[in-house]
């Protein structure tokens, strides 16, 4: 999927200029006279050949010269090449044409078909959020069919939420699931971007939405790993506003997936660096706050129009204290956290029952019944943890018999809030499970109720709902 270059006819002939230095992304690029292009402003540069290359402005350096950062490689570009700024910010197309494609940042297309025709409608990248008397609050839940997802953590529609957790701990496959899950009942349109992934990633997604269907309503949009930082900064801007877009002028409801949201905050430290800025805590770049609220607060629900945003995030040595994973967990409703121990354990998907929240999980949205029974399961899984040392140490003999049966309970709640994949069928030869909310709430009920207690715990272990934990343990009902 490498990048292809604008055609040179996209070039305009508006306030002619010429680059007079180059180092790696960043452009210095002067213009003879009037007035400089605007922060944000797109310039085209011609890159020799038939095509151009896309930058976009960043900082004015004196009365003639802008500073501006590349979109696209600038490898063979010399001093001296004609600019031509645009007088507008990046545009990128939007509407029905783009659904089944896959697209790179600034537009062009990535997955080897056909260009979009000059009828299709453009938008910049860069907008304002809808103003907070039109915004629309996320108090529905939006049922996933996963059983931890949806007892302890559950997502909003038209909300905010994002998997939260180191390397190899499952953050890309829960949320490609989360795709799998919400085709058949989600209507409406989805949008991917893929920031910073690696192309084996984009492969693998588009070959698979290609032969599950998904991929007629789904746009995708690239920035890869072995692209400039410019690209990769950008990518999850051109997937808002092709998001916004159904949105507003469709009235349509989007499912709007970012992974990684972390390699977000990374380009941008990197453009931050090329640019000559002071960097912040632990390196980051001075402007993070600003870059991540620019983000995160256009992905907003409008009168009969939402967005849900469902986000992949990468912690850097599974230090949730890291400034890059507090910026970004300020905006969202829904923090699932991924553990690196659960993982190692088997227990996929390794959601950490006590540290993921949601501010859906309220009595008066979720209802009495559903509060009590999460409240009860964390309460439960978190004296298993107070006990596990002394078990560790002395063995669960030496327990009191209420312990003794709260830990087992609780040993089979984890079990039971495990549950096969449909993407990872495949490598595991076992078919994925989808739980209704009702079925997970009533298996969780007899879990605590103490129902299953003479139930082998590996009865619960990769099972949908209580029924098939029951056939599996030989009970009959």
């Amino acid at each position: 999927m490498q990048r292809p270059l604008i055609p040179t006819k996209a070039v305009g002939s508006k306030r002619p200029g010429h680059v007079v230095a180059v180092r790696g992304p960043v452009l210095d690029v002067h213009f003879e006279g009037g007035k400089l292009p605007a922060v944000n402003d797109a310039l085209h540069v011609d890159a020799g050949g038939a095509a151009t290359l896309v930058a976009e402005v960043q900082s004015h350096i004196d009365e003639r010269t802008v500073r501006a950062v590349a979109l696209q490689t600038t490898s063979g570009l010399a001093r001296g090449a004609e600019v031509a700024a645009t007088g507008a910010a990046i545009m990128v197309p939007v509407g029905d044409a783009v659904l089944g494609r896959l697209l790179t940042t600034t537009g062009g297309v990535g997955d080897g078909g056909e260009a979009l025709g000059k009828d299709v409608p453009r938008r910049p990248i860069h907008r304002a959020p809808p103003p907070l008397d039109q915004q629309s609050a996320a108090t529905a839940m939006f049922e996933t069919g996963i059983k931890v997802l949806d007892l302890l953590s559950p997502l909003a529609q038209g909300g905010k939420a994002a998997m939260f957790g180191g390397a190899g701990v499952g953050k890309t496959v829960l949320v490609m699931e989360l795709i799998n899950a919400m085709v058949a009942r989600y209507e409406g349109v989805a949008v991917f971007a893929g920031i910073g992934e690696r192309s084996r990633e984009g492969h693998e997604l588009l070959t698979d939405m290609r032969q599950s269907g998904v991929i007629a309503k789904t746009a995708l949009v690239f920035g890869q790993m072995n692209e400039p930082p410019g690209a990769r900064w950008r990518v999850g801007l051109t997937a808002l506003t092709i998001a916004e877009y159904f949105r507003d002028e469709q009235k349509r409801n989007v499912l709007l997936l970012m992974d990684n949201v972390f390699r977000f905050v990374q380009a941008g430290s990197e453009v931050s660096g090329l640019l000559g800025r002071m960097p912040s805590r632990v390196g980051y770049q001075p402007t993070l706050a600003s870059e991540v609220a620019a983000l995160q607060e256009r992905i907003a629900s409008v009168e009969g129009a939402s967005v849900t945003a469902i986000e992949a995030v990468y912690v850097p040595a599974d230090d949730f204290t890291d400034p890059a994973v507090t910026a970004i967990s300020a905006h969202l409703d829904s923090n699932v956290l991924l553990s690196r121990a659960m993982a190692a354990e088997g227990m996929y998907p390794a959601v950490d029952p006590l540290g993921s929240s949601s501010i859906l999980l309220d009595p008066l949205v979720v209802g009495d019944d559903h509060y009590a029974l999460a409240q009860a399961t964390r309460e439960t899984i978190a004296h298993y943890r107070e006990l596990q040392d002394i078990i560790s140490l002395l063995g669960i003999e030496e327990l009191g018999q209420e312990d003794r049966l709260a830990v087992g309970r609780a040993r089979r709640l984890q079990r039971f809030l495990t549950q096969p994949f449909v993407v990872t069928e495949a490598f595991t030869g076992q078919p994925g499970r989808s739980v209704p909310l009702a079925l997970t709430l009533d298996g969780v009920r007899a879990i605590l109720a103490g129902e299953t207690d003479d139930w082998p715990e590996s009865a619960f272990y990769m099972v949908g709902d209580l029924d098939e934990a029951r056939t599996k343990a030989g009970k009959t009902s």
